[in-house]
């Protein structure tokens, strides 16, 4: 077996994998707090894992794919088996359609990121919010949220199942998202405003124990379909003939 330099980014696509499956062991034995700790865990690993490759030069087409297939358990499955295990197993039937809306709508969002990947040059934007937010999202209003005192009991069923869906929804949405910059001058001058909103968002974050990360990915997921919205209006005000023409949408091929 040969070793080329691929195998360090794929050890770290592979450790996102194993966060993943270990947080919904977690799950199921009721360690909620550890289980939504390594989906954050992952989410770690599955950002170093594309600085490591480009720091390496060992992009491929199958770290793309394993990545897919790891993003797929580690921010689809866990997530779906959290939010089964702290609220909707109580629904039964309907319970275990609803915590399956995340794990169903992040394998369909990645096999559309899969069939319209042109180039291993990073995004500025993605189409549909990426699974790994979509991840955060939910893992940090079921613990930080959900299983405290901040909202009332009669509110929590309505909330939940409102962020599940919500979630879910603008996963396979055709909403731009923006993609997180990478720590660096270039992208600091590229995109300034939205390098400061992250660095922001990451800094009060970690000082609040993690209590911001829920009311940033809020910020996040409205943010990007507010500014969606304001797009489409202005081009459909538009009667230029040079408008870009939209996006094929891969689900009717």
């Amino acid at each position: 077996m040969r070793v080329t330099r691929s195998v360090i980014p794929n050890l770290f696509t592979l450790a996102n994998l194993f966060c993943g499956f270990a947080a919904i062991v977690a799950a199921f034995e009721g360690r909620i707090s550890q289980a939504t700790l390594l989906v954050v865990m992952a989410g770690i690993f599955d950002m170093l894992d594309g600085v490591v490759a480009r720091i390496t030069k060992s992009t491929s087409e199958f770290g793309v794919e394993l990545d897919s297939l790891c993003d797929a358990v580690s921010f689809g499955v866990a997530p779906s088996a959290i939010l089964y295990v702290v609220f909707f197993s109580q629904w039964h039937q309907w319970g275990l359609l609803l915590s399956s809306l995340p794990a169903l709508a992040g394998v369909l969002r990645l096999a559309r990121f899969n069939v319209q990947l042109t180039s291993m040059e990073d995004k500025l934007y993605f189409r549909g919010m990426p699974i790994p937010a979509g991840a955060f999202t939910i893992v940090s209003y079921v613990y930080l949220w959900h299983t405290s005192d901040i909202l009332p009991p009669d509110w929590k069923p309505l909330m939940i199942v409102f962020v599940t869906v919500f979630t879910a929804a603008a996963m396979v949405s055709t909403v731009k998202y923006d993609n997180i910059p990478r720590p660096s001058w270039r992208s600091l001058r590229q995109r300034p405003i939205v390098f400061s909103v992250f660095l922001i968002g990451i800094v009060s974050s970690v000082v609040t124990g993690g209590k911001a990360l829920f009311p940033f990915m809020v910020v996040y997921l409205i943010g990007g379909a507010i500014r969606h919205l304001v797009l489409f209006m202005r081009d459909r005000s538009d009667s230029d003939d040079s408008v870009e023409e939209a996006d094929p949408d891969p689900f009717t091929m």
